[in-house]
């Protein structure tokens, strides 16, 4: 007896329900949200397809550059002001300023825009999907976290009830009204759910490390989950897979990544395509320039050489790509298999994803009649139990039917526990596929 008491007191309620905050689901979902280096990764690929929407939006707009230079000639050159060559040492420098602006380019930056306008979109639905991605692995291990600590109560009151018994029948042995083989498959029984309840902690003690470990929570901080709510219907109608498919269509991350993947292929090999035309520029400029010889003559001050010296220019050029060693007829060939092969892999995704919702409404219409069944499995077992404890009592059936009993209606209660939770998970999931986030 001392030996039982021990036990209860060292690993209940302890190491399983020790100290510490209690978390719900949500809020679980968002601390591992927060700090899963996968989304801070993801967010910073954003502000890059933000930086290329910018940078293709100001492809459309006139460059504009200065330039300047200062040269040293030494030995026989070109005189500045009677353009005649000397043999004199002579320094000069210029300075301008000149824009380019494309006028027509294959249509290649109006694409450029486009694509990156569909990337920006694209990774908005990626960062989403990326935090659907956690908090459903969150919620999976959350909701195993949760079995295991049901089973651990149950495992408790397993026990409780076999301690009490045991205690019962020992005095009941000591009155001769039960024997000594009785009493020891009694023993046994407690034995046993000793084990039972120190294996259902030590896998309970396991889903919290791999819960904290999920959710980057720091090692020294402990966890508790907060008790799992029933709201199952008995009068829920069945779900049609085809319906939830053409819902997530329109609002699943998955299947909105997958189009706009599509879609700037489809741009990428327009952009291709389209730099097999002439480009055409308008270029501008002014310029001005200072010079002087270095044989100690008179020279025109900076001023007014700055002022001489000052013109512009203006003019269009084109230029046609005729041979460029079909790097650019080669590009263009590889955008369109690109392009062939993001087809396929955009069927392929949309097969996958009706292929998870058709699993899903499956396991959901199976599970809701599951659960109902088991919770009424586990009131008659519970009346079965009762009645057979009555009976060993009265000396009508042995320790080994009554240890079948308990073991069995234990069996029940973890079976009744696995079904809800399961159908619970797999609820949240198919809700997910319909467009909604039931963990945000």
């Amino acid at each position: 007896m001392k030996r039982i008491i021990f036990l209860l007191v060292l690993f209940f309620p302890f190491p399983v329900f020790s100290q510490g905050k209690t978390r719900t689901l949500e809020e679980c979902i968002q601390y591992a949200i927060q700090h899963n280096p996968q989304r801070t990764k993801q967010e910073a690929q954003n502000e890059i397809y933000k930086l290329d929407r910018l940078e293709a939006i100001g492809g459309f707009l006139p460059s504009l550059n200065a330039r300047t230079s200062a040269y040293l000639n030494f030995g026989r050159g070109v005189d500045p002001e009677t353009n005649t060559y000397i043999s004199t040492n002579s320094f000069s420098n210029g300075y301008e300023l000149y824009s380019s602006m494309t006028l027509f380019d294959g249509l290649s930056q109006v694409y450029r825009t486009k694509i990156a306008k569909i990337n920006r979109l694209k990774g908005k639905e990626e960062l989403q999907e990326v935090k659907d991605k956690i908090a459903f692995e969150v919620m999976e291990i959350f909701f195993n976290v949760l079995y295991y600590k049901g089973t651990v109560e149950l495992a408790q009151q397993q026990l409780e009830e076999s301690v009490n018994n045991l205690k019962k029948f020992q005095r009941m042995e000591e009155l001769g009204l039960k024997s000594i083989p009785d009493l020891t498959e009694i023993q046994a029984k407690e034995a046993e759910d000793q084990f039972l309840l120190t294996k259902q902690i030590n896998r309970y003690n396991l889903e919290i490390i791999k819960l904290k470990g999920i959710m980057n929570l720091p090692v020294e901080e402990d966890l508790l989950v907060a008790n799992y709510e029933n709201t199952l219907t008995e009068t829920k109608e069945p779900e049609n897979a085809l319906e939830v498919y053409q819902q997530a269509l329109n609002t699943l991350p998955k299947a909105l990544v997958a189009d706009k993947s599509l879609s700037a292929t489809e741009v990428q090999y327009k952009i291709a395509r389209g730099r097999l035309f002439p480009t055409l520029s308008l270029d501008a400029g002014v310029s001005t320039g200072f010079s002087r010889l270095l044989d100690g003559s008179a020279y025109m001050s900076f001023e007014e050489q700055w002022k001489l010296r000052k013109g512009s220019y203006v003019g269009i050029s084109l230029a046609i790509p005729i041979f460029n060693g079909f790097s650019r007829s080669s590009e263009m060939k590889r955008s369109k298999q690109r392009l062939m092969i993001a087809r396929s892999e955009h069927e392929e995704t949309l097969r996958q994803i009706y292929s998870e919702i058709e699993q899903a409404v499956a396991d959901v219409n199976g599970l809701s009649n599951e659960s109902v069944h088991a919770q009424k499995r586990t009131v008659a077992m519970q009346s079965a139990h009762q009645t057979n404890l009555r009976k060993y009592e009265e000396g009508l059936i042995d320790a080994i039917d009554l240890s079948t009993s308990a073991n069995r209606l234990l069996q029940s209660r973890i079976e009744e526990l696995y079904t809800n939770l399961k159908y619970q998970l797999k609820y949240r999931l198919l809700n997910y596929y319909k467009g909604e986030t039931p963990w945000i």
